[in-house]
């Protein structure tokens, strides 16, 4: 499902016009990215939690010269499942 898709299906099961989906839409994940920004964790009921990660610096060797790099940190965005749709994704999807 592509964003058009997305935005036109709920509006659909909303109500409300696909410009005001599309305009909540667009509010909801700048105010997910903001909480990213500040290092915080963003949890939805009976979804799931996305988490700002830290990632150590380490270091990789090229496998083609043999030549060792420093990675520097960095930071990752992570998903976490709620346990409800995972028990429904492991059961095929069934309810």
């Amino acid at each position: 499902m592509n964003n058009k898709q997305f935005i036109a299906e709920l509006a659909h099961r909303m109500g409300y016009t696909a410009q005001d989906t599309q305009r909540m839409v667009n509010h909801l994940t700048d105010a997910m990215g903001d909480s990213f920004q500040e290092g915080n964790t963003v949890a939805i009921l009976n979804f799931g939690s996305f988490e700002v990660k830290k990632k150590m610096e380490r270091i990789i060797v090229n496998p083609t010269t043999g030549q060792r790099m420093l990675v520097p940190p960095k930071l990752a965005l992570g998903f976490k499942i709620s346990s409800t749709w995972k028990e429904q994704l492991k059961n095929g999807g069934a309810d």
